[in-house]
């Protein structure tokens, strides 16, 4: 078998074919992928919350109505009780996993103390959940057509609107997404 290359910091891109409803016209940033997996966050699945509600689950004063609205999104189908924060790499925080230059993934609770403070990352995006893939089944899907890679950009995690973060993941290789359609010979 060929050398597999690895989508870490990569989006991946629900083929407009894909129908499960839990990856349906998401765009999933690859955080880890590995021999083992894979563990991704979809950005652009708001959840019901806002950042108010989880503070106020997890005990945390906010300083703002801004901290109180700020969105959250749905990760993933896995660990939905469990919160992940991607945000502008620089600061550490108990539990950071880097997932580039430019971006990290936190799982603890002083990030969210410290956003709610106003003394948070630069940028984040706050999920509960996570999409996970066992051993190659990532890779399995990709070769059905059920997912389109293309290289991430911080602009489209943090600064593009929610509804358009789709489009503008495939944009980026020059690809209209809702113009693909499953090719002939497939099926």
């Amino acid at each position: 078998m060929n050398q597999m290359t690895y989508l870490n910091n990569q989006f991946i891109i629900a083929m407009p074919t894909l129908a499960d409803p839990n990856f349906f016209h998401t765009v999933t940033y690859l955080c880890q992928h590995n021999e083992e997996g894979a563990l991704g966050i979809i950005i652009n699945r708001p959840a019901e919350m806002k950042l108010g509600e989880i503070c106020k689950q997890m005990n945390i004063s906010y300083q703002s109505d801004s901290i109180a609205e700020t969105p959250v999104y749905m990760g993933g189908p896995v660990q939905q009780d469990r919160g992940f924060v991607l945000h502008t790499a620089g600061d550490n925080w108990d539990v950071t996993f880097a997932v580039s230059d430019a971006i990290s993934l936190t799982t603890s609770r002083d990030i969210i103390e410290a956003i709610a403070a106003n003394k948070g990352p630069e940028q984040f995006l706050i999920a509960l959940g996570y999409a996970g893939w066992g051993v190659g089944q990532l890779e399995k899907e990709m070769l059905e057509n059920a997912w389109l890679n293309t290289p991430s950009g911080k602009h489209i995690i943090f600064d593009t609107p929610i509804d358009n973060r789709w489009q503008a993941a495939g944009s980026q290789i020059g690809i209209d997404i809702n113009q693909l359609t499953t090719p002939a010979g497939h099926g």
